[in-house]
């Protein structure tokens, strides 16, 4: 076949692949995320199976710690929730109440400082670009919430995605011989390459980022509760797992606190010491935990990441929201392989050619 044939193939073959998850999106969310879990878990079965276990029973143990380790966590993180989800309810009318006060001073202070015709100009932009940008969060947020929710009903979802799971883990073995026996014998060799850095990208990643945002979650509820802020856990929880995405848990976790804090305590003092816990927290994540536990071995920009997951996001729901990261690294790892075959090439260095000749 050649390589011009071979490009059509191949481009036909992703745009089949683009056509047929718009089409099954409704459907497909529990299979995703059950490959994703047993993704997750696959370390832990592959050393139970080393120990002995038959590989049936490693995946079962694997999947039930994995269902216990959930049931834990909202055991002991739902009480408490639960509290704190109802002070900030009644208190929401005190913080609207509050926050329209503090516009209310700042433009107060405008029409005293501003000239009228800068006023309204200031006004305008402002009422424009706020109702863009909430315009824009609106549409994104409904249209995750309509085709996650309406479209993969939550009882289905819970009763597939774990039998997914198990069986992708007993079968995990099988299924990749099966995927390695359908490869083009001439690139086999270079596709398996491919697929080991692709593995190492979206391993590196998912494992180090959710143990970053367990540290970070951790941090930030127990910085802010001896602070004595409230609603701290909820923050916590809130910026923990946010932080998946780049920059986006700490930037909504700093206006959130530094909100509430004004509110509270009515001081800058300490506002200004939420801020310093957050510039902490920052650099620990940034300066440390992130080179540590998720490496520089990745290879994900995090400007990357965040396109990754708003376009999926908008293109496929809350289930493009799981095909972004391994999405992003496939595209990733293919890139970077196109950019090392173009400078080995005659068309990145006109000498090349010239070598080959006088060889």
């Amino acid at each position: 076949m050649s390589i011009s044939r071979q490009t059509l193939f191949w481009a036909g073959t992703l745009v089949l692949l683009f056509f047929l998850l718009h089409l099954l999106a409704g459907m497909l969310l529990p299979f995703v995320a059950g490959f994703m879990i047993a993704y997750l878990l696959l370390p832990i079965v592959a050393r139970l199976t080393r120990w002995g276990v038959p590989r049936w029973v490693a995946a079962l143990l694997a999947l039930v710690l994995f269902i216990l380790a959930l049931v834990l966590l909202v055991v002991l993180l739902v009480p408490v929730i639960e509290v704190q989800t109802g002070q900030l309810a009644r208190s929401a009318p005190a913080a609207v109440a509050y926050v329209r006060e503090q516009v209310q001073l700042l433009l107060d202070r405008a029409q005293r400082d501003l000239p009228p015709e800068d006023l309204a100009k200031a006004r305008d932009m402002a009422g424009s670009w706020t109702g863009s940008v909430l315009t824009w969060v609106a549409g994104l947020a409904q249209s995750i919430l309509s085709r996650g929710i309406a479209l993969a009903n939550i009882i289905t979802l819970l009763l597939i995605t774990p039998l997914v799971a198990f069986f992708a883990m007993r079968d995990w073995d099988a299924i990749v011989a099966k995927l390695d026996s359908l490869l083009p014998r001439n690139h086999a060799a270079t596709i398996r390459e491919q697929a080991r850095l692709i593995d190492s990208t979206i391993s590196g990643y998912l494992h180090g980022q959710a143990l970053v945002s367990l540290i970070v979650g951790i941090y930030y509820a127990v910085a802010l509760s001896i602070l004595g802020l409230q609603f701290a856990i909820i923050l916590g929880i809130v910026i923990g797992i946010i932080s998946f995405v780049p920059y986006l848990g700490e930037a909504t976790g700093v206006v959130l606190a530094m909100g509430l804090g004004a509110m509270q305590f009515g001081s800058w003092p300490m506002v200004m010491i939420i801020a310093a816990i957050f510039l902490v927290g920052h650099l620990g994540s940034s300066d440390v935990l992130q080179p540590k536990l998720v490496g520089s071995r990745v290879h994900l920009h995090q400007i990357w990441i965040i396109f990754a997951l708003l376009a999926f996001g908008e293109l496929f729901g809350f289930l493009g929201l799981l095909l972004a990261l391994p999405a992003a690294a496939v595209t990733g790892v293919l890139v970077r392989f196109a950019v090392s075959r173009y400078k080995a090439s005659a068309l990145y260095d006109p000498s090349k050619t010239k070598r080959k000749v006088g060889s």
